[in-house]
């Protein structure tokens, strides 16, 4: 028995890059694979069979199971006939993991409203497109133990704030938001959702600048995509039932565990605040905090 025997998983973006990784990973430790890819290009445009059937070729060449699925997430019609697809292919769904997206990269001042939109659609309501008929289906199982899995992605962009990708930072940071509402809204379901901030040379990260990378690995073998697959195969499986509602980072060989959100200085009163009062606390008790030296 292999870790991931006997579950079923979707895998959106799955036809290059840290998806194929994830989904070639999944298929050896005996998961079957729903590869799901539109193979358009970096900007979301055209669409190509080819990357999802070339990995579900690999899949099947090593002993595995899995299916090609060219659905667009960004389509919520699509979103729901992948997961059917799963579920008519294959009997179930366990896992569901979210790794589909574009780029339209510009800054804030020249970015154009379909460019927001673009990235907006695939990457947050790309999401929903999927977790929505997911979640309805672990719903109706109404198993408490079921053991199943949400895995979406995020991205440092979003978590640290890239200066050129304001609508791709909106959505990863997006994705973040709604993976904790489904932590806490399918926990009752035997649910556990989790967000994947990876770092990887993949054809998004080879578009970003030189001078907007941040500092990190390079080595080739660092910066390849397998080395974001190990985590969510762990996460894929029965044992994670512990970790839910949080973000985990993969880069290189480190795999970080972030921590949520939390208040840091609370300034606490009996009335409403004045504007000069608040103003002199809000200096005295938030500022150093704010500006203190990093270590």
């Amino acid at each position: 028995m292999t870790p991931l025997s006997g579950r079923v998983a979707v895998v959106t973006g799955a036809g290059r890059g840290i998806g194929a990784s994830v989904a070639r990973l999944l298929a050896a430790q005996g998961a079957r694979v729903v590869v799901n890819d539109l193979g358009g290009a970096l900007d979301g445009s055209g669409s190509d069979e080819t990357p999802a059937a070339q990995v579900v070729k690999d899949i099947v060449a090593t002993g595995g199971e899995a299916v090609a699925n060219g659905a667009d997430v960004g389509d919520a019609e699509a979103g729901e006939g992948l997961i059917r697809t799963a579920i008519d292919t294959f009997g179930t769904l366990d896992v569901l993991v979210n790794a589909a997206g574009i780029l339209r990269d510009r800054m804030i001042f020249n970015m154009s409203e379909q460019e927001w939109d673009d990235v907006i659609r695939v990457h947050l309501k790309g999401h929903f497109n999927t977790i929505k008929p997911a979640a309805a289906f672990w719903h109706e199982q109404r198993n408490e133990n079921g053991h199943y899995r949400l895995i979406n992605f995020t991205s440092s962009s979003g978590l640290f704030g890239a200066p050129g990708q304001p609508n791709y930072a909106a959505a990863k940071m997006g994705i973040v938001g709604l993976t904790y509402s489904c932590a806490n809204g399918l926990a009752r379901y035997g649910v556990t959702a989790n967000a994947i901030s990876p770092g990887a040379a993949t054809r998004m990260t080879a578009s970003v600048p030189d001078d907007r990378r941040r500092a990190g690995v390079r080595t080739d073998l660092e910066r390849s995509p397998d080395n974001v697959a190990p985590i969510v195969a762990y996460l894929a499986g029965e044992q994670s039932d512990w970790l839910t509602g949080r973000v985990i980072g993969a880069s290189g060989y480190d795999v970080t565990l972030y921590q949520n959100p939390e208040p840091m200085r609370v300034l606490s009163a009996a009335q409403r605040w004045s504007v000069d009062a608040l103003a002199a606390q809000v200096e005295r008790v938030f500022k150093p905090v704010v500006t203190r030296p990093a270590r």
